[in-house]
């Protein structure tokens, strides 16, 4: 009998059916082994000897798998092919060999990238050692990680406010989110206005822009106000007479391509762009895609590894997809060679495979009835996006038309229509922030030749006023974290829920905006620490990181390396800087009271600005009070207040955007401007509603019955539809903390009833040394 170890029980499960009667599959819940929580773990003055110990919630699963291995002939290391997986066999490894529990047993190391019986029978038969330049790189990673968290998190502590922290991959992440924040306060609009012509041809409207006046090119700001504007329209209408000439037609047919397989960061990407999935979400769910899933008495797994920065495909899985598309399509759809993408990432492992179905004759309507509602939506783009990026160009033809009014003055309208459609008739890529341009598409023109009229309905003027650009979505986060470098393919989701869980930013109508304590701590550690929050900084970091796991690198010098000028600054920093010289920012104005400096300060309840003569001086007002303006009331088409019948109000108040009763303050009604998240678990109480995911006016997650207010039952932790075994309440809720990880609990406070969670896919996220993964920005 041998003995192979996974990290999850689902994993263990499809495994095990692949593997036979001569193999016992058993899971470790994730890592084994994490450093120690205090100060010291990482000893700088002997070679960063890293101290461990075992994740108490972990020393169960350790036992349960020494028993097995008792009566083992060999142990099976199958964790997750990064290093994140590599240093979760290493842990175990070192951890049974210093118990004794080994032997003499031999140990082997197999890897996949799908959970297949192909794959994993071919791994089983050919197995390798374990990777020590992987499992360093995860050391070095780690302790760099713990350094920095365990330095800079005491540090704010003292300077900013009790009980914030820091992270070495996450503080950059934060620069990004206040950097663009500033832009938006400091960005300054512009009014400008543009020119349209309503034409029609043989009864067809179309719509031309003026593009020349008076023979000089229009640009954005030729007409900036409504006056030019006028005068600009009555000259064209004088000149045209009711009639435009078609001077150019210009036909061209342009091909369009596919976009490349999935990679970590373009998954989380498009299931924010299409299915209004978090990060976090989109990676659990494809977590339980990848370990497999019951197809009516078989478990699959669905999906290749989802933790990657490769975009290849085995040349297996292009034959099959090129044949489907074939047999499905038609041979016209399918290109002559196959298509062959090359990564933008930098330090790719191109060994590993993109995202991909495990097979793609597995029609995602085919397995429909055995998903949840989220996998089959996200194995869906999984599945046509690598069908897609193997099927054949799409054909798009565009007309350009030159129209003039009079000498010197030209419009002109575009137009584009599919010629064929390729692969477009499976999936297009989403856009983050749609153009103008992207109008065109699917805008047909009627045929026009040069020389003819065609008449002048009417020209437009249309104010416009220039925006700044858009804060950060999830989606274009990720992809700026991908472009600076900052972090890799595993903590993309971990780096964005961390910053909010510190409270640093916050998500509002899916944007991101930095909190007031954010926003102290970035200008802390932008102003002290900028070498260490710089881009190239963390990208070159990420680098050597990288350059280790490949073993072309040393560890220990690139820890030395970064150590010994970070300890000196934060020595330095600890000395020489008052805390005020951090929270207080001083501003050109004197106080009205005293005469006093005035400063914008960090309070309980956010920045403010008070004087510097406190507490002689007790002089304060709102930050924004001089710029506040009042705002053109927004009306909500459609609905009434349920409760006098006036109209609803878009409002903002202390707490962010909400939907108000007009008829304030005699109605005192409001609601949430987003719809709550519907978790489907049936309340409780009242057995009539169900619990809905909301936010507490300080921004903290609850759930409450959707029947409120006739119904008040509500709960702080995330509710399942599971009966208490001990008292029977209908529902059940996870509770995380820092010591047991995540367990169900019975929200009944006289019942007691805990039981430990112990599904991998957890979507409550663990803290940090309880973490199933550990390659993440550790939130000391």
């Amino acid at each position: 009998m041998n003995l192979v170890i996974v990290e999850s029980p689902a994993k263990a499960k499809t495994i095990k059916k692949y593997l036979g009667p001569n193999f016992d599959v058993i899971a470790s819940y994730g890592h084994v082994r994490d450093l120690v929580p205090k100060e010291g773990a990482v000893d700088t003055e002997h070679g960063f000897e890293m101290k461990y110990q075992i994740i108490e919630r972990n020393e169960k699963h350790v036992q349960a798998i020494a028993k097995k291995l008792k009566g083992a002939d060999a142990l099976y290391l199958a964790t997750d092919p990064d290093r994140e997986g590599e240093a979760i066999s290493w842990h175990l490894y070192e951890l049974l060999k210093a118990r004794r529990q080994l032997g003499t047993k031999p140990v082997h190391r197999v890897v996949f990238n799908e959970i297949t019986k192909r794959a994993v029978q071919d791994a089983v038969a050919n197995p390798r050692e374990l990777s020590y330049d992987l499992v360093n790189a995860q050391q070095a990673r780690r302790a760099l990680d713990y350094l920095v968290g365990f330095n800079l998190s005491p540090l704010l502590w003292k300077k900013v406010r009790r009980g914030l922290s820091a992270g070495r991959v996450q503080s950059p992440a934060l620069r990004l989110i206040c950097e663009r924040e500033a832009e938006i306060e400091a960005f300054v609009r512009r009014e400008y206005w543009s020119i349209e012509a309503d034409c029609a041809k043989d009864a067809r409207p179309f719509i031309a822009k003026l593009v020349e006046l008076a023979g000089e090119k229009v640009e954005q700001f030729t007409v900036t106000d409504g006056d030019r504007a006028g005068q600009v329209r009555e000259t064209l209408e004088r000149a045209a007479n009711g009639r435009l000439r078609v001077e150019q037609v210009e036909r061209k047919q342009r091909k369009r391509y596919p976009a490349p397989p999935f990679i970590t960061s373009t998954l989380q990407q498009e299931a924010a762009r299409k299915l209004g999935f978090t990060a976090q979400r989109t990676m659990r769910v494809a977590q339980q895609l990848y370990e497999g899933v019951d197809l009516g008495g078989e478990a699959v797994g669905l999906i290749t590894y989802m933790r990657t920065d490769s975009v290849n495909l085995a040349q297996e899985a292009l034959t099959e997809i090129r044949g489907y598309v074939g047999e499905r399509y038609g041979a016209d759809n399918v290109p002559d060679t196959p298509r062959l993408y090359k990564t933008k990432a930098k330090n790719a492992q191109e060994a590993h495979e993109a995202i991909r179905p495990t097979s793609i004759l597995r029609d995602p309507e085919q397995v429909r009835r055995f998903l949840s509602a989220e996998q089959f939506r996200l194995y869906e783009l999984v599945w046509k996006r690598t069908l897609a990026c193997q099927m054949s160009h799409a054909l798009i033809n565009q007309v350009s038309v030159s129209l003039s009014a009079g000498a010197g003055n030209l419009f002109r309208a575009t137009g584009s229509t599919v010629a064929e459609p390729g692969f477009m008739r499976v999936y297009l890529e989403g856009r983050d922030d749609a153009t103008a341009a992207d109008d065109d598409e699917e805008r047909m023109l009627p045929p026009m030749d040069e020389g003819e009229l065609v008449n002048l309905e009417g020209i437009r003027s249309e104010q416009h006023f220039t925006e700044p650009p858009p804060r950060y979505s999830e989606a274009t986060l990720v992809k700026a974290l991908e472009e600076f470098g900052i972090g890799r393919p595993s903590t993309y989701a971990a780096i964005i829920s961390t910053l909010q869980e510190r409270e640093y930013v916050l998500l509002d109508k899916k944007r991101f905006t930095p909190t007031d304590v954010g926003r102290v701590v970035n200008k802390f550690l932008t102003e002290y620490f900028d070498t260490y929050v710089d881009y190239d900084f963390t990208a070159r970091l990420e680098d050597e990181l990288d350059a280790v796991s490949r073993g072309e690198e040393d560890w220990i010098p690139l820890l030395e390396q970064f150590w010994r000028p970070f300890k000196e600054r934060v020595d330095h920093i600890q000395e020489n800087v008052k805390r005020s010289d951090v929270t207080q920012e001083r501003i050109e104005e004197t106080c009205p009271k005293c005469g006093g400096q005035l400063s914008i300060r960090l309070g309980r309840n956010g920045r403010f600005i008070g004087c510097t003569n406190y507490p002689a001086c007790d002089y304060t007002r709102d930050l924004n009070a001089d710029k506040a303006e009042p705002e053109p009331r927004e009306i909500v088409e459609g609905r009434v207040c349920p409760l006098c019948g006036s109209t609803l109000e878009i409002k903002n108040g202390r707490y962010g955007t909400f939907v108000g009763c007009s008829a304030y303050p005699k109605c005192k009604h409001i609601e949430p401007l987003e719809r709550p998240e519907d978790t489907g678990v049936t309340c409780p109480q009242c057995g009539k509603g169900t619990l809905q995911k909301k936010k507490s006016r300080r921004g903290k997650i609850f759930y409450s019955c959707s029947t409120y207010p006739k119904c008040d039952y509500a709960v702080w932790n995330e509710p399942i539809a599971e009966p208490c075994p001990k008292c029977g309440w209908p529902v059940l809720t996870l509770k995380t903390t820092r010591s047991r990880g995540t367990a169900k609990v019975c929200p009944q406070k006289d019942c007691g009833y805990s039981e430990t969670y112990e599904a991998a896919d957890a979507e409550t996220p663990q803290p940090a040394q309880d973490q199933t993964r550990q390659e993440t920005d550790a939130p000391f």
